[in-house]
């Protein structure tokens, strides 16, 4: 085989010469994200080996996890991420109230360009291959060395092709697709490889819906994930006025790859169920199933096309008496449109709460925390035991529709009925 993956296309770029899958290299980054959790930690590191910031224009900071600070400990930390701002001349800031969910902040800013490597101190970094970008996470300590250097040691992973051909039935949404993936390929299926996302019905996504695949790609153990670009990505670089930093990002057929087959059209509503992303059912499995919360949000499901779904479910219904239904828009941006729109207010009636963008009630840290014994659904991205509160509560994840039609049922609930 002579042609070359997607992956060893971006990152032969990155190092400036040709490079083999397996080989370890030194790439040079785009862009380097922060964010108030892991990141005062890669400062202190960085500080002990480096005076100074290889680029401060390519340093982005973003406060998302717990926004605003609920703990006072968490509090300090955006202190010391905020006198790293000032001290080091970092343009990228977005403070609280002027950001959201870091991954969806990238995006939207317009950080995501297509043939761009972008490392950020989170696991779902991989959302940016979205839009044909390389997302990676790392560690604090990596992060530590990127500050310094502007450059990462990488080991160049193989890649699996996950084609997917077909319709959508009414109430398949591009959550029910991401999980049927996950459930097919196995949390450990791509361990340490490129999750590259093509075919007919993957061209039909919108941006939006893309970014819900790629987020999903760490679930399988993957290094990143990426979505072959297509005209919708370079418009995306366009509208930022970036189109001659544009790159093809898709393998070539004669390279090396594994690949795996998704009819769309055999899809159904489908649900993770408790402790495992990989453990996927169909609704109908699990219908009746009684909840204690719903939630709505998270780097996976918290744009507006997400909380649009949402409205027209819930509109004109109550949210079940029994259920609380927390909704975290993904970012500033998000919330302002969906209170333009009337989705906001609309939820509100309904007896939902909405709060600022953040990553809290996901990973149980704030604003949805889960008690004993205690059932959600919830349109994020992992269900591990104590992922969003007490060890004995249990996660179901689902489609912003299904989580949506659960809430007023106060059961789990197959959202066909409502569409």
């Amino acid at each position: 085989m002579s042609g070359l993956t997607a992956i060893q296309k971006v990152l032969a770029r990155k190092a400036g010469k040709h490079v083999e899958i397996g080989e370890i290299i030194e790439a040079k980054v785009d862009f380097l994200m922060l964010h108030e959790v892991t990141g005062p930690l890669a400062v202190e590191e960085f500080e002990k080996i480096s005076d100074r910031v290889w680029n401060p224009n390519r340093v982005v900071v973003i406060f998302d996890h717990d926004v605003p600070p609920s703990t006072i400990e968490l509090a300090n930390q955006m202190r010391k991420m905020r006198l790293f701002v000032k001290k080091y001349g970092v343009s990228n800031f977005y403070e609280i109230g002027r950001g959201g969910i870091a991954h969806q902040v990238l995006f939207e800013e317009g950080f995501d360009i297509p043939g761009s490597l972008i490392i950020g101190v989170d696991s779902h970094t991989c959302t940016a291959g979205a839009t044909g970008a390389v997302g990676i996470g790392v560690g604090s300590t990596d992060a530590a060395a990127v500050l310094a250097t502007g450059e990462i040691w990488l080991r160049v992973p193989e890649t699996i092709i996950v084609e997917v051909e077909g319709e959508f039935k009414k109430g398949v949404f591009a959550k029910d697709l991401a999980l049927s993936i996950v459930g097919k390929i196995g949390a450990n299926g791509a361990t340490y490889k490129v999750v590259e996302y093509a075919g007919k019905t993957v061209e039909k996504l919108s941006l939006s819906e893309r970014l819900t695949l790629a987020n999903l790609s760490i679930e399988m153990g993957a290094k990143t994930g990426i979505v072959q670009t297509d005209s919708k990505s370079f418009e995306y670089a366009k509208s930022f006025g970036k189109q001659s930093a544009f790159m093809d990002v898709r393998s070539d057929p004669d390279s090396a790859f594994e690949k795996v087959g998704i009819n769309a059209s055999e899809l159904e509503p489908v649900v993770s169920v408790p402790y495992r992303v990989d453990d996927v059912k169909p609704v109908s499995e699990v219908e009746g199933l009684e909840i204690d919360q719903a939630f709505l949000g998270s780097c996976t499901n918290g744009r507006l096309d997400d909380l649009l779904i949402a409205f027209r479910i819930i509109k004109g219904r109550k949210i079940s008496p029994r259920v609380r239904l927390v909704v975290s828009p993904a970012s500033m941006k998000t919330y302002s449109d969906a209170l333009k729109m009337g989705i906001i207010e609309e939820i509100l009636r309904a007896g939902g709460i909405v709060t600022s963008p953040t990553c809290g009630a996901c990973l149980g840290m704030s604003r949805g925390v889960l008690a004993e014994n205690e059932v959600a659904i919830s349109s994020s991205n992992r269900n591990f035991m104590g992922r969003m509160g007490d060890k004995s509560s249990r996660v179901y994840l689902a489609s912003p529709a299904t989580v949506a039609a659960s809430a007023v049922e106060g059961k789990i609930t197959d959202p066909r009925r409502y569409l």
